[in-house]
This record gives C-alpha cells, sequence and structure tokens, in this order.
C-alpha cells in the first residue's frame, strides 16, 4: 500500500517520536523511510555580510544531515531502506510540495498537541501539512514529558 513513506524531523525530541511509527510502518509495508530536515531561511541580519550569511545557511545544512545521519543507522538496522534530504525553507510549504513531488504515499509526523491560543499564535506545522498535503497525514501525539 505504501512504497515511500515521509518523516519529517526538525531536531527535537518531540519530532522524533513519531519515528517508531513511521519506521514500523515501512517494515510492515517495506516502504523507503525518507527523513526530512527543512532548514528554515535565516532572515538577513543587521550588519551581517552576505558571506557571513551564506556560511551560516551552510552550517545550519551541515548539522541537518549530521542529525539525520546519525538516526539512519538504527533504521537501516531494522531492515528499513532509508534516505535522507536537507531542503531549505517553510517547514509546512516544504513538506507538502516534497511529499508531492517525490510521489510519497504517507507523511507521518508528531504534533505537539497545542490548542486554543498558543495555537493559533504560533500556529502548526502538523495542521498546516494536513490542510495542505494531498495524501493521508499519521499524525503522533507527542508527550511533553518524554523530551
Amino acid at each position: 500500500m505504501y512504497k515511500r513513506i515521509l518523516i519529517p524531523l526538525d531536531g527535537s525530541a518531540l519530532a522524533e517520536q513519531a519515528l517508531p511509527h513511521a519506521v514500523s510502518q515501512a517494515r510492515r509495508f517495506q516502504a523507503e523511510l525518507i527523513l526530512l530536515r527543512v532548514v528554515e531561511p535565516f532572515a538577513h541580519a543587521r550588519g551581517m555580510s552576505l558571506s557571513a550569511l551564506k556560511q551560516m545557511r551552510q552550517q545550519a545544512h551541515t548539522w541537518a544531515g549530521e542529525y539525520l545521519e546519525s538516526l539512519v543507522a538504527d533504521i537501516e538496522e531494522q531492515g528499513v531502506l532509508v534516505q535522507k534530504v536537507t531542503i531549505y525553507g517553510r517547514p509546512h510549504t516544504v513538506i507538502a510540495e516534497f511529499a508531492e513531488s517525490e510521489e510519497v504515499d504517507l507523511i507521518v509526523m508528531s504534533t505537539r498537541g497545542q490548542s486554543g491560543l498558543s495555537r493559533w499564535l504560533m500556529g502548526s506545522v502538523a495542521d498546516r501539512v494536513v490542510r495542505g498535503a494531498k495524501i493521508p497525514v499519521l499524525l503522533v501525539r507527542a508527550e511533553r514529558n518524554r523530551e
């Protein structure tokens, strides 16, 4: 049923709580698991040169890649084919666009369980992905005390 499963990760323990669910689905369907890290764009800081900004972006990309690489071995040991991708952009937009362009069959991600005013003020990447994705999204409610 699923051939390609996407799990967006932001480097937090909360986001990683969806990983066992994504791995389980990938094993069940013998699907490829794609680990996606979206690096948000940096605003041009006052007094910062373009070369310094470029260097910051490159460092963020390197750290994101290293983070994803740190997860790969454990997943591969479970018999799952893994791909890691780092992309610049706004997470909710990039996740949905990537899933569509790469023919992903399922997105698995955690939700922080925000509600009310905090959700309205801060927004919810998971909520925006659910609304914008054209494929199924499996949301895993993350537990804050597990961080």
